[in-house]
């Protein structure tokens, strides 16, 4: 019998950041930065085909292989297997930056996640972790940008 295909489920934030896309770039793909509004673990080397780790939600150790790498514009990452994440699919996240007269639009799609009982658990805390992480995000950037005036 022909396995059914399925059914797949993401997430999609937006956050407004008054600051510079640069600015928000380096908080994204520098270590110290991200260590600092991420996770304290939190560690990227910043480049095509880099990697990223962190405990996205305080509890999940995850690393991902650094797919796109488009500087102040886009950062997607594609997640590595792990206990944490025991998916079939590919499991992304793609953070996309957008110069808007007031700072950067920041976009964040997350997809990839399988809607069964476990998949819908780690769907759950990868949606609330980057949501919170983001707003933290929004918090240290601006507070750079103050900061810097």
């Amino acid at each position: 019998m022909a396995r059914m295909a399925q059914r797949l489920r993401g997430y999609a934030h937006r956050t407004d950041i008054a600051a510079s896309a640069q600015t928000v770039w380096r908080a994204l793909t520098e270590a110290e930065s991200l260590a600092r509004w991420c996770s304290p673990d939190a560690w990227i080397r910043a480049k095509p085909g880099g990697l990223f780790r962190a405990t996205v939600d305080r509890v999940t150790q995850l690393e991902a292989h650094i797919d796109v790498y488009e500087p102040a514009r886009r950062l997607r990452l594609i997640y590595l297997p792990c206990a944490a994440l025991p998916v079939d699919e590919a499991v992304t996240d793609d953070f996309m930056l957008a110069a808007d007269p007031r700072g950067t639009i920041v976009r964040l799609i997350g997809s990839g996640f399988v809607a069964s009982e476990m998949g819908d658990v780690q769907f759950r805390r990868m949606r609330t972790g980057w949501e919170r992480a983001l707003a933290r995000l929004k918090v240290f950037v601006e507070q750079l940008e103050r900061k810097a005036s």
